[in-house]
């Protein structure tokens, strides 16, 4: 049975009020300029992606052997090019397209639309009134995987405005590893991503979240995404935008619901060229003993303009604690670094929130030292930059850390 016509209809009613509302953050896009409709076929093999599709999907941290991965969903602009699920997890874990799990069951009207409102602004609008897709990935009670499930969204074509809206369930004592990448195949591109992410996690649940922006000097970026977390629930949360942006602004928020919840982002920005990098994380704390950390490492090059944002919010009787680490360095006399740390208690007595946040130069103090063991300048800058971005990102597969620490080295040296 789909969801109802009923629900749908509210749902519409809300984003049709809000289809010109501006977002809170970030410059205000005009979506007419992305009116095109691009349609896909499906392909049998990610190997049998184009050379050049396949080299952007790599680098947004696609394995297109799928050797060490438990399952696969990509999308090519608007459609669902391809979806597998190893044989070893049937019956233990379901990907399919948002759209198809709408039609398919009911109680998605549960999860759907329920953290995330469709009248919050124009672009959460935008996805409720055309939608086009987005993963739909549930992990039965009680079942992990011996690999990450990948999902890779990706734009091929020009003045375009993909639509997606991803859910995942982790149900009770279940534990999922997804890895997703957001990238375009042609680096000349425009158009704009929007993506409607709800993730749920159950009683005693754990969800590792790895997202890769891999995207271009002409590409806008609106990710709206709520994660609810239950009793003893985990939620992690990775991220990492190495490659320039015309504009990107997301705020994530989690809610610890439940006793004993916990959230971690790790978050790692290289602002480069004209990049306009609006970004952060709201943690909110409802539950008792609750525990959340925000770690954020930007460099701003060239004249790009960042924003690092990190709220942490109070709102239990009980005990609480609440961490934010934000860390910044300009390399170039026409960027600009705007950390936004905010601690706020309603009443919470026994919370423990607290905050640390530095802007500062490259040290020269480290660079002439390993100037002095033989390296060059720009050698020197090029290992502390990377070194610097290098979070050691706890529960990172190996082969995702690896390429992100080789995406970090080229593209330090490149910004030389």
């Amino acid at each position: 049975m789909p969801v109802s016509k009923k629900y749908i209809e509210e749902i519409n009613l809300k984003a049709e009020k809000a289809i010109n509302k501006p977002a809170i953050y970030g410059d205000d896009i005009d979506l007419t300029k992305f009116q095109k409709y691009i349609e896909r076929g499906k392909i049998e093999s990610l190997e049998l992606l184009p050379e050049l599709v396949k080299e952007a999907a790599v680098m947004a941290g696609v394995d297109v052997e799928e050797k060490e991965r438990s399952g696969s969903y990509v999308q090519m602009d608007h459609s669902v090019v391809y979806k597998r699920l190893n044989k070893l997890y049937e019956g233990k874990v379901e990907i399919m397209s948002t759209d198809e799990a709408v039609e398919t069951y009911d109680w998605l009207e549960d999860y759907f639309w329920r953290i995330v409102q469709p009248d919050t602004d124009k672009y959460t609008a935008q996805v409720a009134l055309n939608p086009t897709h987005g993963y739909f990935i549930r992990i039965l009670p009680g079942q992990k995987l011996e690999y990450p499930v990948q999902t890779c969204l990706m734009i091929a074509e020009g003045y375009i405005s993909q639509n997606v809206h991803n859910i995942i369930i982790v149900e009770e004592g279940a534990e999922l590893n997804v890895i997703t990448g957001c990238t375009l195949s042609r680096s000349d591109a425009t158009g704009i991503h929007l993506g409607i992410s709800e993730f749920y996690v159950k009683k005693g649940g754990k969800l590792f979240f790895t997202m890769i922006h891999n995207w271009a000097e002409n590409f806008y970026v609106r990710p709206r995404t709520a994660v609810l977390v239950e009793e003893d629930g985990v939620y992690v949360n990775n991220y990492a935008l190495l490659k320039p942006v015309k504009s990107i602004q997301s705020f994530p928020v989690v809610y610890l619901k439940g006793d004993r919840s916990s959230a971690r982002f790790n978050t790692v920005i290289y602002g480069l060229e004209e990049s306009y990098i609006d970004l952060g994380s709201k943690i909110i704390f409802e539950g008792k003993d609750t525990k959340g950390e925000s770690i954020a490492r930007t460099i701003a090059d060239h004249t790009s303009v960042i924003y690092s944002r990190g709220d942490l919010i109070a709102k239990t009787n009980n005990y609480c604690m609440g961490r934010l680490d934000c860390r910044g360095i300009i390399f170039s006399q026409e960027a600009s670094i705007y950390a936004i740390p905010q601690l706020i208690s309603y009443g919470a007595d026994r919370a423990d929130l607290s905050h640390e946040a530095s802007i500062g130069p490259i040290s020269e103090e480290q660079v002439e030292y390993l100037m002095a063991r033989g390296m060059t300048k720009d050698e020197a800058t090029s290992l502390i930059t990377s070194g610097f971005l290098n979070l050691d990102i706890p529960f990172l597969p190996e082969i995702i850390d690896k390429h992100i620490k080789e995406v970090v080295q080229i593209t330090s040296k490149e910004s030389m």
